[in-house]
């Protein structure tokens, strides 16, 4: 919004109520000739790779950070795979060992991390 002279100001107001239409869902100012785009373009439904429905302008953060079919990479062994089958994937991942070359034990995934603080 800008400043408006008080002479202008009634000139203004009957401007913006015939060209400026103000939209339902997100507040935004829109020309009423833009409308039916803005409509299309950020609220129209659209539907993710999980099949869920949702407005087009949240697509982007949802396939970021809360889409179970997001890329997601494995802490254990880097391989990429779909959020909703990482958990499962590290629990079985963590779990493989590896030699320790120090103290020539086992060590699984999960731990050797902090394996060298306690590695005799």
């Amino acid at each position: 919004t800008k400043d408006i002279p008080v002479a202008n100001f009634i000139m203004h107001e009957i401007h913006c109520s015939r060209n400026i239409e103000v939209c339902r869902y997100c507040s935004e100012s829109i020309p009423k000739s833009e409308m039916k785009n803005h409509m299309e373009s950020e609220h129209g439904q659209v539907t993710c790779k999980c099949r869920m429905k949702i407005e087009r302008s949240l697509l982007k953060d949802h396939e970021a950070s809360a889409c179970p079919l997001r890329p997601a990479l494995c802490q254990y062994c880097d391989i990429q795979l779909v959020f909703s089958k990482l958990q499962d994937h590290e629990i079985y991942c963590g779990a493989r060992t590896e030699r320790c070359g120090g103290c020539g034990r086992n060590i699984m995934m999960k731990d050797l991390k902090e394996h060298p603080q306690v590695c005799g």
